[in-house]
């Protein structure tokens, strides 16, 4: 067995996750690269879904029965661990939302109802990125169909990497908002935070990070990091779907509008006007995710008991053995960064003129689940010119054999098709 320097120890975590020792296709071995799009879920997590279900089911905030009580206290107790987990300087500025996309498209239309200085309309402009997934592409684009602001875009180096030569000409003066991906989801790009959030401070432009692929992965502190707004998704770090989360500095949430009209985001509501509630329930109407919330929040537990740090040591390490290994394959092309340095754990490559839904395929016979296709990044694989991609995304339970396992079933792949 291929050992690594910085490894956890696979064979305890794994214990903790019954997926994985599921046999497919009758007797192949489940060996499971597709952790960037959702991650497998722990007993822990498991147990804590079933146990609110069991004992504590009731609607939050309105109740003075006990269920009710218990159940507020389990989902506002999940937002204090989130708040920990990435350094919030308050409780009160984790949001809850379904997924990152609805966090993304909370800031975008907070910001086309906003008033000034925060509103954007077409004086002002957008910056974005052409490796951002769709759910920070298609929001933009729709405010500016809404506002007529103007939206702007960094490129793409042929290595992977984000083309910052023009960065002052990018954000401007005219900027209200820069909205970028920390890791990027496709290529596994690591992008250089400061650099950007350096030059939006210049102008005096907001910044509103995507961390789908990074919260799951590696420390996450909303104060170091310095941006305005940041956003992640449960379900790729070991938590369930229907659970999302929007950081956002206390003095924006308290003046930006509500996006979601409803109940609990109210203070006061008459047939004439309302008034509504302080964050972070202003952005939360109607019945909130709560099982998923305490689901997220036990999933915190785990990934805490384990230490972000070494998550992001084990993952390193893999990631170096993979990109080692994939450049062994004849006729296989990384798309994204070539190394391991400033890369996150998720790699997507082409192999000669085979498609890469072809190629998921023949592996996903071998028991090997793999993602295809542009991964809701299409602008990349428009970039690259090439159609779609073949992605193997690692967690911190992933292992060596597994990579030798991918290289193994390219093979196979390579010989079947010729």
């Amino acid at each position: 067995m291929t050992q690594l320097p910085g490894l956890l120890d696979t064979e305890a975590i794994r214990k903790d996750f019954p997926v994985l020792d599921r046999l497919v296709h009758d007797d192949r071995k489940l060996v499971y690269l597709d952790n960037a799009a959702t991650s497998q879920k722990p007993q822990q997590v498991l147990d804590a879904l079933n146990e609110y279900y069991e004992r504590y089911n009731a609607n939050v905030h309105r109740g003075v029965h006990v269920l009710a009580e218990e159940a507020t206290a389990l989902y506002e107790g999940a937002r204090d661990k989130v708040a920990s987990f990435i350094n919030a300087p308050s409780r009160d500025e984790v949001i809850f939302t379904k997924n990152a996309s609805e966090s993304l498209n909370l800031v975008a239309n907070m910001l086309g109802w906003a008033d000034e200085p925060y509103r954007v309309d077409d004086e002002t402009e957008i910056v974005i990125t052409e490796m951002e997934h769709h759910s920070n592409i298609v929001p933009w684009q729709l405010l500016s169909q809404r506002t007529g602001a103007k939206l702007k875009w960094f490129g793409l180096t042929d290595d992977g990497r984000l083309d910052l030569s023009n960065i002052e000409e990018i954000i401007t003066e005219k900027t209200k908002i820069v909205s970028f991906v920390l890791v990027s989801n496709i290529l596994g790009t690591v992008n250089p935070v400061e650099t950007i959030i350096r030059r939006a401070q210049e102008v005096g432009a907001l910044v509103c990070i995507d961390a789908s692929q990074a919260a799951p992965h590696m420390p996450l502190d909303v104060q170091a990091l310095q941006a305005d707004f940041v956003a992640f998704t449960g379900h790729k770090m070991c938590g369930p779907t229907g659970i999302g989360v929007l950081w956002g500095r206390q003095e924006l949430l308290e003046d930006l509008p509500p996006f979601l009209g409803g109940g609990e985001m109210i203070e006061t509501v008459s047939m004439h006007s309302s008034t509504y509630a302080p964050a972070p329930h202003k952005f939360e109407a109607g019945t909130p995710p709560i099982a998923q919330a305490v689901g997220l929040g036990a999933a915190i537990d785990y990934l805490s008991s384990i230490g972000m740090d070494k998550i992001l040591a084990h993952e390193h390490a893999l990631t170096e053995y993979a990109v080692k290994r994939l450049s062994e394959v004849p006729d296989l092309r990384i798309i994204g960064p070539t190394t391991a340095e400033d890369r996150g754990a998720a790699i997507s490559f082409t192999l000669g003129d085979i498609h890469p839904h072809d190629v998921g395929q023949v592996l996903d016979e071998q028991g090997i689940a793999v993602r295809v296709g542009h991964h809701c990044a299409r602008p990349v694989c428009l970039r690259y010119g090439i159609p779609a991609t073949t992605r193997a995304s690692f967690y911190l339970y992933s292992t060596p054999a597994e990579i030798d396992a991918l290289v193994d079933g390219l093979e196979h792949v390579r010989n079947f098709f010729g």
